[in-house]
């Protein structure tokens, strides 16, 4: 998925960021809400890791942004203020979830994921096709019950073409949900990922090209 983690102390947004990565997720950081919205405005997110205390532009006014602009990304509001009143206030403006500091670092990756999964139409937990069983919660994959040992942007890719169910996925698509903003779009990672995808996932072939197109697996 891609994340946006919005939190201006900055060795806490970098803990979040690495967990999150570790977890396979394409993340970018902002450090105050007039760059979160700046990324918002450009990038499709799955889920936004909000600070609620930020300098510039406030948390909140940032959440009422997302909300008023219609985006299917998920809010998950980071917070000291722990009193029932503020986690109310919180998800009466459009926050999806609430968490206070201080927190676990592998609860909010659960709770990432859960979001992400209803900022789509719903797929089942465990992914099944052309013989592949993908579960995203252990990051393990099958093919006809043999182990695919894969990197995290190997993992990210097919994520992303099993839940396509068989439709075509462009090369932008998988750039948007896979890498983060500092990829170039130039290098040809997609397509070098995509070889090194079926390469591990052997005969017979899966993954198809459509020329000019993208990929799927039929």
């Amino acid at each position: 998925m891609r994340v946006l983690v919005v939190e201006d102390e900055r060795m806490l947004a970098g803990a979040i960021a690495e967990w999150l990565r570790e977890e396979t997720h394409a993340v970018d950081l902002a450090h105050d809400g007039e760059a979160a919205l700046e990324r918002i405005a450009v990038n499709d997110y799955d889920v936004v890791v909000l600070d609620r205390d930020l300098p510039r532009v406030h948390g909140d006014d940032v959440c009422r942004e997302l909300v008023a602009s219609e985006s299917d990304a998920r809010v998950l509001m980071l917070t000291a203020a722990a009193q029932l009143d503020d986690r109310v206030s919180g998800l009466s403006m459009g926050a999806d979830d609430y968490l206070t500091k201080p927190f676990a670092l592998p609860e909010l990756a659960a709770r990432v994921l859960a979001l992400g999964r209803r900022s789509r139409p719903a797929a089942p937990p465990v992914l099944r096709r052309a013989g592949i069983t993908l579960d995203p919660a252990r990051r393990e994959v099958f093919r006809n019950g043999r182990f695919v040992p894969l990197s995290k942007k190997e993992f990210a890719v097919l994520t992303e073409l099993m839940r396509a169910g068989g439709t075509v996925v462009s090369a932008e698509q998988l750039l948007e949900k896979a890498w983060d903003e500092h990829a170039d779009p130039f290098t040809g990672v997609v397509r070098l990922t995509i070889l090194k995808l079926r390469r591990k996932l052997a005969d017979p072939p899966v993954v198809e090209t459509v020329p000019g197109v993208g990929y799927r697996i039929p």
